[in-house]
């Protein structure tokens, strides 16, 4: 069986959305409590349940967390996607046994519950809790610092969502990005380091089959603040996941396929098993660009100036009555040649008025652009 027509079957349906919180994941934990270890290391600053699942029973430790920032839920879908596969029997399984053999796997669903339920990239108290590596001023930082130094892993796997602002330079989005972070301020290239590496190339590897093109490289700059360059300096190897964006799937659900694609490649239960690979592949991946927008009117005439220029529009993510609302806003106005829009539309040299307001104005929330000689020509809703 393929592995792409089992997913598209069998994914969790029960996880949907851009608003993933700890009520929404309580069933699921109910229900495999029974066959794996779930246990609750720590509490949140407003005292709610941080736990953490175990999978499998190997000698090799892999420490992992989603939802560091409560508004990044991508891979915590991909994370139940991943369990229950290897918790089925009946494709796959004898990888599926050589991984529970050979690994512990321990991850953290939700390791900011109360930023899950705010919805915000901080927690409670406004902290971002990936810039509290040293300070450890939150318990959720707390809780994660001592499950690290308990567990001693040879593997970290920090899981995140990227913006929709990420792409390259031949046009194509940074659907998933990933990164070997820095030890140091020269970025030197470490063991632990070259161990990340080696894996995400191996992850890339299995993605270009899906993604094409659409896979990219953070930027590396060294930030002790940040875990994962203060667990790579401790000498653990260390991957950043960025699960970026997708054609118009704003509800990032092919996304997150392809984040479950990668960890059964970092497992090695799907994928080229590779005996040897060269972390200077690594490099060859693009880096991240801020390039993007999620709209962009091109050739717009504005009043009383010669020069045509360029609309962007970025969706505000709001959240209300427990699901995501896109808000767009004007993001920016001007030449942006060397940008581009997720979708574009040309309005030919066209003077447009927006709704609710006539003036273009760069921070403003719209609903409707439209010609202004003829408001029946509509270039955005």
């Amino acid at each position: 069986m393929e592995i792409e027509h089992w997913y598209h079957n069998n994914f969790e349906f029960n996880l949907k959305g851009r608003y993933i919180t700890m009520q929404h994941i309580y069933p699921l934990l109910d229900m495999y409590k029974m066959n794996y270890e779930i246990s609750v290391p720590g509490l949140s600053e407003m005292g709610r349940d941080i736990p953490l699942l175990k999978i499998g029973n190997g000698s090799e430790i892999v420490l992992g967390w989603s939802q560091m920032h409560g508004n990044e839920s991508t891979t915590t879908k991909a994370i139940f996607d991943f369990l229950k596969f290897v918790s089925q029997r009946h494709y796959f399984q004898l990888e599926i046994e050589q991984f529970l053999s050979k690994f512990s796997f321990y991850i953290f669903p939700i390791l900011n519950p109360d930023g899950a339920k705010l919805y915000t990239r901080e927690n409670a108290n406004n902290v971002d809790l990936n810039r509290d590596a040293q300070n450890l001023s939150q318990k959720e930082s707390q809780c994660l610092r001592s499950v690290f130094e308990k567990l001693q892993p040879s593997l970290c796997l920090n899981l995140h969502d990227q913006r929709s602002i990420y792409g390259f330079q031949n046009g194509k989005p940074a659907t998933v990005s990933f990164l070997s972070p820095s030890a140091d301020e020269k970025r030197t290239i470490t063991p632990s380091r070259k161990v990340a590496m080696q894996q995400i190339v191996k992850m890339n590897d299995s993605l270009q089959k899906y993604i094409p093109g659409k896979v990219g490289r953070y930027d590396d700059s060294f930030n002790e603040a940040c875990v994962g360059d203060t667990f790579q300096r401790a000498g653990v190897p260390t991957i950043l996941f960025e699960a970026g964006h997708f054609d118009q799937d704003y509800q990032r659900k092919k996304t997150r396929e392809f984040i479950f694609y990668s960890l059964l490649s970092l497992f090695d239960i799907t994928g080229i098993k590779m005996d040897i690979i060269d972390y200077t592949a690594y490099f060859d991946i693009p880096e991240n660009l801020k390039n993007h927008s999620d709209f962009i009117l091109r050739n717009v005439k504005l009043p009383n100036e010669k020069a045509l220029v360029s609309v962007a529009i970025q969706y505000n993510e709001v959240l209300g009555n427990d699901e995501i609302n896109f808000v767009p806003v004007i993001d920016e106005i001007g030449g942006m040649k060397d940008k581009f829009g997720h979708k574009e539309k040309d309005v030919d040299g066209a003077e447009i008025l927006t709704n609710p307001q006539d003036n273009l104005t760069v921070g403003a929330n719209i609903s409707k652009i439209f010609d202004k000689s003829d408001n029946s020509v509509i270039y955005f809703q």
